[in-house]
């Protein structure tokens, strides 16, 4: 229904700091719930932040108050701000949208926190 494209990921210092972005495209498509999701090598796939429609933000306790989601205007882009980073905090990062009453995934962004 939506097409999701992850950006931004790379190598980072403990510590640091990363935003990831994620471009929505799509016709005729109203989102109504989008989240940022993660999946460690050896780990199963997890809620890391998502925002409703209404601006209703929920996080991982592993995240809250380093990790922020937000979006741009008309959904075109949703981002994830991610600081004082962990190496526990390596993962595959995936989009997620919920839209027209249709699930969509990314295909992902690698994160890797390494000295």
């Amino acid at each position: 229904q939506v097409q999701l494209v992850e950006s931004g990921g790379g190598l980072v210092q403990p510590g640091g700091s990363l935003k990831l972005s994620c471009a929505v495209s799509g016709r005729l498509f109203t989102i109504f719930y989008m989240a940022w999701h993660r999946q460690a090598p050896g780990n199963q796939r997890e809620l890391v932040a998502g925002l409703n429609r209404d601006g209703i933000t929920n996080y991982a306790d592993s995240v809250k108050g380093r990790f922020t989601i937000s979006k741009g205007n008309a959904w075109n882009t949703v981002y994830l701000e991610m600081s004082s980073l962990k190496p526990e905090d390596t993962a595959v990062y995936y989009c997620y949208a919920l839209a027209n009453g249709v699930q969509s995934w990314g295909q992902g962004a690698q994160v890797t926190v390494s000295s």
